[in-house]
């Protein structure tokens, strides 16, 4: 008999836009695609489906909760062991023009459940971390996702020590920290917008969110990146630059 476990997390947050911003930002497929994971799409009604493309992977869902405005919630298919998992998104407007976020994602997890449920307890907040940076420095702009692999490394501290350096980082990073890289032979600077070290740094440019996830020696990008570009080009380029970094 599969190991299975079911889970419950909540996570709230205030976020600089509208009822109707959030509302774009989480329940339609371009939105979601500006600071989630994964290319989206969403049918916009009760009982449609949503559909999610990872670089190694493609889930599908049922929306189960539609609201505009207020509340949007849905459901991915179980897989063969049963698992799943379920987003709820209540929105609630403040004054000033604010919004107050909850997110409950709940389902059930198998195998190696404990581990996976530490990733989505630590990681959902950095999520919602970069939906308010989102929403705060580039609102109605369409982010292209763009998902890049690092060559394996020995562990995360050999991670992290190869992008703060690439980044003209201390490895004592802090929010709020400048950031100078070479990329596709031309400088970019940035700020610093998360620190978790020694797992996510987010970088905040002109045009970008740029994400560095390592864990266990792995690392990829999770960028969002706010200009008309070719994804797959950006994908081979951003590629290339960790090729570089960790050769």
């Amino acid at each position: 008999m599969t190991d299975s476990h079911e889970f419950e997390l909540t996570h709230d947050i205030d976020l600089p836009a509208s009822p109707e911003q959030v509302w774009q930002a989480i329940a339609t497929g371009p939105g979601i695609d500006s600071w989630f994971m994964g290319r989206n799409e969403v049918e916009p009604r009760l009982g449609g489906r949503t559909r999610m493309v990872l670089p190694m992977a493609e889930a599908g869902g049922t929306i189960t909760g539609y609201e505009p405005n207020r509340r949007f919630a849905f459901r991915s298919d179980a897989d063969e062991s049963g698992a799943f998992m379920a987003f709820e998104y209540l929105i609630e407007g403040r004054d000033g023009g604010s919004t107050t976020l909850r997110m409950v994602h709940s389902g059930i997890l198998t195998g190696n459940w404990e581990e996976e449920y530490d990733a989505l307890k630590k990681g959902n907040p950095l999520y919602l971390r970069s939906l308010a940076q989102y929403l705060e420095h580039f609102p109605g702009r369409v982010g292209v996702p763009v998902a890049a692999f690092g060559p394996q490394q020995p562990d995360q501290d050999t991670v992290w020590a190869g992008l703060t350096s690439a980044l003209h980082l201390s490895k004592d990073v802090q929010e709020g920290d400048a950031v100078r890289l070479t990329f596709a032979g031309q400088e970019v600077s940035g700020v610093v917008d998360t620190a978790v070290e020694p797992s996510f740094l987010g970088v905040r440019t002109g045009d970008a969110l740029l994400r560095f996830v390592g864990r266990g020696g792995f690392v990829m990008t999770g960028h969002h990146l706010y200009s008309e570009i070719d994804r797959e080009a950006a994908e081979a380029a951003w590629t290339a630059w960790l090729a570089g970094v960790f050769a």
